[in-house]
């Protein structure tokens, strides 16, 4: 399955430890297109449906569902954890994703 960045696909997180998100859920790819071709894990951040408004979250609507992206929680993943394809960010919700990562993650 090609796999884009900026869909979001179902991937089943378990086992996890702590804190981090658990279950199957959907998740927002993170990582390059360049890099979801060759390699086979797949740099995602986990979707919930119940959150603050964190600034490490990004707000998205997705099959009329509101939900959050947690920035915070982005994890690689081996490509044999996800099960399909359920859709793909908007250009706001990618531009905000880009948004979030920068000021989070680079100085």
């Amino acid at each position: 399955m090609e796999i884009k960045q900026y869909e979001i696909v179902l991937v089943n997180l378990d086992p996890t430890i702590g804190s981090e998100i658990k279950k199957t859920r959907p998740c927002a790819v993170i990582s390059p297109n360049e890099m979801n071709k060759y390699l086979q894990t797949i740099v995602v951040a986990p979707l919930t449906s119940s959150s603050k408004p964190y600034p490490t979250r990004v707000e998205i609507k997705q099959a009329k569902t509101k939900g959050w992206i947690v920035l915070d929680q982005i994890r690689t993943v081996d490509r044999k954890r996800i099960f399909k394809k359920l859709g793909t960010l908007t250009k706001i919700e990618i531009e905000a994703v880009k948004n979030v990562i920068m000021e989070t993650y680079v100085e």
